[in-house]
Parts: C-alpha cells; sequence; structure tokens
C-alpha cells in the first residue's frame, strides 16, 4: 500500500511532467489524481503560461467535507514555494480547493 508521502511524490511528478497549458480545459490525466484508502479523493495540477505558473490541489470526499488536518497534510507534501490558499467553495460543499501563483512580473506584457 501507497504511503502518504509515496502518493504525493507520484502526484508531483506527474504533474511537473505534464504541466498544462493556460488556458485549461479542466481534462485532467489519471495520474494527477489518487484516493486514499479512507476515501480522499486527491488531485494535484500545474497550470502553466507564459509568465506564471499555478500548482491546485483539489481534495474530495462523499461523505464529508475534507478537514484541515488532512488538507494541510497533503499540501506540505504537494505545494512548493509558495503559499496555499484556499479557493471559495459552495456552502455544503465536500470539495476544498487550493490553489498557489507564481508570478514572474519581468515576462508579464506591459500594461497599454
Amino acid at each position: 500500500m501507497e504511503t502518504i508521502e509515496e502518493a504525493a511524490v507520484r502526484l508531483r511528478a506527474a504533474a511537473e511532467d505534464r504541466p498544462m497549458k493556460l488556458p485549461v480545459n479542466r481534462r485532467v490525466d489519471e495520474r494527477h489524481h489518487v484516493v486514499t484508502p479512507d476515501g480522499l479523493s486527491v488531485w494535484y495540477t500545474i497550470q502553466v503560461s507564459s509568465h506564471s505558473r499555478i500548482q491546485e490541489a483539489v481534495f474530495e470526499r462523499i461523505d464529508r467535507m475534507p478537514s484541515d488536518e488532512e488538507c494541510r497534510m497533503w499540501l506540505g507534501l504537494l505545494i512548493t514555494g509558495a503559499e496555499a490558499v484556499e479557493a471559495p467553495g459552495l456552502p455544503g460543499a465536500m470539495t476544498r480547493r487550493f490553489e498557489a501563483f507564481d508570478h514572474s512580473p519581468d515576462r508579464e506584457a506591459p500594461l497599454a
């Protein structure tokens, strides 16, 4: 059975190996997904453009919202080089989404 650390390494490697180009069409390869033995579904992707990189982690359960503790445990292993921020969700949702943005202002187009 795969440990959380092994699963996180595998998800990060898949995301680094195959980052999605922005704009994203949201079809995500199963290599970016893992389901833990206790039913937590974890998705991790990296989205890139010419001037930014977005790391995204999505946690989902069918029976309840994922806890802060289990999300923090995974985020510490998945998100690198930036602080993950939770995106707003719908009331009663059983999904939590976290993003970390990496911007390179020197590569952005000048404002007109």
